[in-house]
């Protein structure tokens, strides 16, 4: 068995209080795919950092294969210094790395590689960020939440990418079904301590709670242990002195065990805060339109929103999601058609950009507006510290200011805030942005089992299959369809495997309206003028491949040209003859999708 390309071995680190990593291990061999899971805090990154050289743990082994080469993906990727992204992207690359590479990438996450850093939205820079770590393809892919800010077309690329590569990839993510189609083994980090299951993501969550239950069985049976033992101590008939002291050193270390025990982490609570009933209908949109000069963002659109119905919204970034959301919520008026809103209503909403936060300001102060300590949920006064352990916030944290929050915190510290507010329409934009899988869960029940209406904008196809009565989608051209069911319902009903065409993506999100105007109308099927980029790329780099394929095959046959090799090796002579016809096979397929394309090329340039 080949040693693994990375070992880590009885990892800890403490930052004061509880130890974050308590003896925590990862092992990564060739071609592994790792989804590394846990709750917001457990120190996923941290593990993740650790691998990769940026942060030294306090005890521990961490063994690298030193030939070994490994990139990392961070959650806030720096680009200062950098004049351009194509200058920040092939900065990761090596001397020996190919530079087409990093083009490809480019070109196929949408980015020209002209764009300044500073001008870039999050999606953007997450992109530049992927290119450049993908672009070397090394041994080693550490990825810290790879799909955060990323549309659906450029999520489901990313899956067929990854899933191509050659490199050992351990991956945070809180994007199920991401983690499902990427993984093929889990590691579970759960209060400091690692669990690891050989079996991909789709796996894990029967496997953790039978774990739990097992966990939870023996701790009852120590407890009950430990009763009996206190019982023959004060009532046992009296041994031998040293069989008592024995007996009783080994209650005071399952006593230990046992105090010393960390549960599980509690779950959070979520509970919507309801307002009156709203009328029979919620929305009504009849024809509207919405144009930024000559580019139109929604053409012709009707709806009919009623209570109880849960509306989700997909498409690529840039398409006119949040212009469309915008309009049925009364925020912004269509340039022709109307929109109706029904009586009644109550909105709550959580934007995209998340409203603006003081980041000097408390918790407490941000949950209750700077009055008093108490709010008011489903007509109920409660204590805004009571109130925050329903979303897994310590008491101590009331007075923490935001800005020391983690992304998975502040993204619950938000839901907190919205849902404390009376209502019967939710608008939920992007809503599981850096929630963990456990408060994700308890969102999902929250907006399916709703007693009002839903209208919620997400990039997480598992979340939308779980949640949506009914889904609208991009059509090109501004045009927008809804379709009954989830995300999988509307694919079925489309008849495609992805959300839209690949060649059809917007090459940039820094304009929404800009972006909408490239639609798959925009150039008509069967009329190509000239080779896609990915054809174009392999034939540029298809002669490397044959001269190298042609050099090893030269190789191989000056070895097996030596009389004496059979004589001297059996063994090897028959597996370099074998290395050869596989090289050969190589060289020809090689050579002929060279020609084709080559065909293919001349083809359209006559």
């Amino acid at each position: 068995m080949a040693p693994p390309l990375l070992n880590l071995d009885g990892i800890k680190l403490t930052f004061g209080g509880t130890p974050l990593l308590d003896g925590a291990e990862l092992t990564a061999s060739a071609g592994d795919k790792i989804a590394l899971v846990g709750r917001n805090g457990s120190g996923k990154s941290t593990l993740l950092k650790i691998a990769a050289g940026l942060i030294e743990p306090q005890d521990g082994e961490v063994f690298r294969q030193p030939s070994a080469t490994v990139r990392y993906l961070p959650q806030m990727p720096d680009m200062d210094g950098f004049a351009s992204v194509r200058a920040y992207v092939e900065a990761g690359l090596g001397p020996a790395d190919d530079p087409y590479r990093a083009t490809y990438l480019m070109e196929h996450l949408g980015l020209s590689g002209e764009e300044r850093p500073n001008d870039l939205s999050g999606g953007e820079a997450r992109r530049a960020a992927l290119a450049r770590v993908m672009a070397p393809e090394p041994d080693i892919l550490l990825l810290d939440e790879p799909t955060n800010h990323l549309d659906l077309s450029v999520i489901e690329w990313l899956e067929e990418e990854l899933a191509r590569t050659s490199s050992a990839l351990i991956v945070i993510s809180h994007d199920r079904r991401f983690l499902e189609r990427v993984s093929r083994a889990t590691v579970w980090l759960d209060r400091g301590q690692t669990r690891r299951l050989d079996k991909g993501f789709g796996h894990f969550e029967e496997w953790r709670d039978t774990v739990l239950e097992e966990e939870e069985r023996e701790q009852h049976k120590l407890g009950r242990q430990i009763v009996r033992e206190e019982h023959w101590l004060r009532y046992g008939v009296t041994a031998r002195r040293k069989r008592n002291m024995r007996r009783l050193g080994e209650l005071q270390t399952m006593r230990q065990r046992f105090r010393g025990h960390r549960g599980a982490e509690g779950a959070a609570t979520m509970v919507a805060s309801d307002a009156a009933e709203s009328g029979k209908l919620v929305i009504e949109a009849k024809n509207i339109e919405k144009s930024f000069g000559d580019l139109t963002v929604v053409r012709g659109f009707s709806t009919r929103i009623q209570r109880g119905d849960r509306v989700g919204l997909v498409g690529p970034n840039g398409a006119g999601k949040t212009t469309l959301l915008k309009m049925l919520t009364g925020e912004l008026k269509p340039d022709s058609g109307t929109v109706r809103l029904g009586t009644n209503l109550e909105i709550a909403t959580l934007d995209q950009k998340r409203e603006a936060v003081d980041p000097q300001e408390t918790l407490a102060q941000y949950l209750t507006d700077g009055r008093g300590e108490n709010l008011v949920i489903n007509g109920e006064q409660r204590h805004v510290v009571s109130y925050m352990k329903d979303f897994l916030f310590k008491p101590e944290q009331a007075l923490t200011p935001v800005r020391e929050l983690s992304g998975g915190e502040r993204a619950r510290l938000l839901l907190a805030r919205v849902l404390a507010r009376p209502a019967n329409l939710l608008v939920l934009d992007e809503p599981t942005n850096d929630l963990d899988m456990e408060t994700l869960e308890l969102l999902q029940e929250l907006v399916a089992g709703f007693a009002g209406t839903v209208i919620l904008v997400s990039h997480d196809r598992d979340f939308l299959d779980r949640t949506v009565t009914s889904l609208i989608a991009p059509d090109g051209g501004g045009r927008w369809i809804e379709y009954a069911g989830g995300y999988s319902d509307m694919l079925a009903q489309r008849g495609r495997t992805r959300l839209d065409d690949r060649k059809a993506r917007p090459k940039s999100e820094t304009s929404e309206v800009a972006a909408a105007g490239r639609t798959e109308a925009a150039a008509p099927k069967g009329s190509a003028k000239k080779l896609s980029f990915k054809q174009k790329f392999a034939l540029e780099s298809l002669p490397k491949k044959i001269e190298a394929v042609t050099a090893s095959i030269s190789r191989l046959e000056d070895n097996i040209a030596d009389p004496a090799y059979y004589e001297r090796d059996p063994a090897s002579f028959q597996k370099t003859i074998a290395a050869l016809d596989k090289e050969r096979a190589t060289l020809a397929a090689l050579e002929e999708e060279w020609l084709e394309l080559e065909m293919l090329r001349e083809e359209m340039e006559g």
